[in-house]
């Protein structure tokens, strides 16, 4: 066993003190000894002849004893074993084993013989290690590049994208600021037009107090000379049983030139002179001497052969496309009607204008101008000589147009008329206003036959059904009423929307009404069970106005979101077309079926055929 004891500290170098050898190894060396006067020799000697002998004895094997490290020499320096494990690793790696094998023999031959010169290699980078380094940073490094390269992408398509999105968004916001400018207009339009209305309000009150103080004079009046005349008539039976007296009170009163006091007895030629007609007390509520009468309720309608006619033709929805647009005001289109016979059109306008036009060439025949306000509908007088008109300034107006110009001024709402309607015979037009109430005026007499209360908020729509003295109304307060004209009575009311009714119509046959709300219901009515048919929701858009076909199997809705929608009855199947740019008001059938009239805000008449 070999004994070391170190004489320094861990990092100073090592000494060999003591070698034994037993006599038992069995290592195979063979050990030359040393005889005794070689070792007295060399302990006499000095150093330099110990160097000598040493030298000499060795020079056979060839070592070299000036070759070895010194004692001072560190042998494990951190730079050779950087270098040999590169050359090794790459001689490993590329399969050069036999390279590798005489690389290894002669490194450590060199490190055991002390050549290898450790101190002027130098710092040797790991190039394998720092390779393989740079190796896994250019990946990153690409593998980073690739997810901008992605997110940059992405990015461009949100720019694009939004850059879309700005673009829509600014086109909204020009047309919401244009709607906005001319919503500030027509207010301030509006507001400019009902301040006129305060001084005409004050007035109307100042009337109608006076009116009421007036009437509380004449009822008691009336309640005075009704007394009187109860005790004048009292006294006259009075006067018949006593003969005596009546010659001294006749002589007495037409003497004097006095009229019998209160309490005294008339004559008998003086009761037989009072004329009832002439009476101021009596109601004037009977008949006007020029009234009309109204028609028998047991007429036929005269044109039913043709409507049956007309309802063995099929209808299809899709046929129909825009053939004429006509630019008919220049502010919206509030009402269309059509002539009885004529492909002639009239159009109601908030311009305080109605025209009349020719359907097939879209030409424009006549103006009417008279009203002071926004023109809510308008109809034509069963000869078709006529027109009937409907405004904001309360009055409904007759236009002749033989004459050119307004023939009647009725009078008598206090709030803005929406509707009117012309009976068959021609001697009545109806009317509904916002003061809750319908008028039925007479043409001949001029004035006001009845007036429809019922209803509890504006009346928005009236007709005549056809060849009847039945009305047709419907109301905000959410009810549809079928009326009578002769006596103003209210016959049936439907009810079932939920929203303010807008307008409702009659078919052709009589038997079947339709009706929408400001939320887009539409709702078919069977008349004789009193029931709701069909309900088709068209909202939440309002729908403005609707009318059937003349054979009865299309129903043409005004849509409030720019649509003309068409239902087929008897499936319920709804259709859209498209054309205006703002929101429809009006729809008509022509005679036969065979063409559709919209009109709406943007002022156009669309002739659909």
């Amino acid at each position: 066993m070999a004994e070391k004891h170190d004489t320094e500290s861990v990092d100073a170098p090592y000494y060999l003190e003591k070698v034994s050898i037993p006599d038992d190894s069995e290592d195979g060396f063979e050990y030359e000894e040393i005889s005794v006067e070689e070792e007295s020799v060399l302990d006499d000697e000095d150093l330099e002849a110990a160097a000598e002998i040493l030298r000499t004895r060795t020079s056979d094997s060839g070592f070299a004893p000036e070759r070895l490290p010194s004692s001072s020499q560190n042998l494990r320096s951190p730079v050779p074993e950087v270098v040999d494990d590169f050359l090794r690793n790459f001689l490993a790696k590329m399969g050069m084993t036999r390279t590798l094998g005489c690389f290894q023999t002669e490194w450590f031959e060199m490190l055991h013989k002390g050549m290898l010169k450790t101190t002027q290699v130098g710092f040797v980078p790991d190039i394998y290690t720092h390779n393989q380094q740079l190796d896994t940073e250019l990946k990153n490094v690409q593998s980073e590049r690739d997810s901008y390269k992605q997110a940059a992408f992405q990015a461009g398509e949100t720019i694009v994208k939004l850059q879309k999105e700005r673009d829509f968004h600014r086109l909204q916001h020009k047309r919401v600021v244009q709607e906005k400018n001319k919503l500030v207009e027509e207010i301030r339009r509006l507001k400019k037009h009902y301040e006129g209305y305060g001084p005409a309000l004050k007035q109307l009150n100042e009337k109608y107090q006076t009116a009421l103080r007036q009437k509380m004079l004449v009822s008691i009046e009336k309640d005075r000379v009704s007394s009187q005349f109860h005790t004048l008539e009292s006294a006259l039976c009075n006067a018949r049983s006593t003969p005596g007296t009546q010659k001294f009170v006749k002589e007495n009163e037409f003497h004097n030139g006095r009229s019998p006091e209160r309490g005294t007895k008339p004559s008998a030629d003086d009761a037989m002179t009072y004329d009832p007609a002439k009476d101021p007390t009596k109601s004037t509520g009977t008949q006007h001497s020029k009234d009309s009468e109204f028609p028998a309720s047991t007429r036929v309608n005269p044109f039913l052969p043709q409507i049956k006619a007309l309802s063995t033709q099929s209808t299809t929805i899709f046929e129909f496309v825009v053939t004429k647009s006509i630019q008919a005001h220049t502010m919206a289109v509030s009402d269309l009607a059509l002539h009885p016979r004529k492909l002639l059109v009239a159009s109601a306008s908030d311009d305080n204008l109605w025209r009349l036009w020719g359907m097939r060439e879209g030409e424009m025949l006549m103006t009417g101008e008279g009203h002071t306000d926004w023109l809510s509908s308008c109809s034509f007088h069963p000869s078709g000589q006529c027109l009937a008109t409907t405004s904001g300034d309360t009055t409904v107006k007759i236009w002749d147009f033989a004459k050119s110009c307004c023939v009647l001024t009725l009078e008598g709402h206090t709030h803005a008329t929406w509707g009117c309607s012309f009976h068959s015979c021609g001697d009545f037009v109806a009317s509904c206003s916002m003061d809750n109430t319908a008028k039925v005026w007479d043409l001949n007499s001029e004035r006001c036959r009845c007036t429809l209360r019922g209803h509890t908020d504006a009346v928005n729509s009236i007709s005549f059904v056809p060849f009847s003295n039945i009305l047709l109304t419907c109301s905000a307060d959410k009810t549809i009423s079928l009326w009578d004209a002769r006596t103003g009575l209210c016959a049936q009311t439907f009810y079932g929307h939920r929203h303010s009714c807008n307008s409702a119509i009659f078919n052709s046959m009589g038997d079947i009404v339709a009706s929408c709300d400001s939320y887009g219901i539409v709702k078919l009515w069977d008349v004789r069970n009193i029931s709701a048919l069909i309900t088709v929701d068209n909202g939440p858009h309002p729908s403005n106005q609707v009318a059937f076909s003349p054979n009865g199997q299309v129903l043409a809705i005004a849509s409030n979101d720019h649509e003309v929608k068409l239902v087929e009855v008897a499936t319920s199947y709804m259709s859209s077309l498209l054309g205006h740019n703002d929101a429809v008001q009006s729809v008509i059938f022509d005679h036969k079926g065979e063409h559709l009239l919209s009109a709406g805000y943007d002022g156009e008449i669309l002739i659909w055929s």
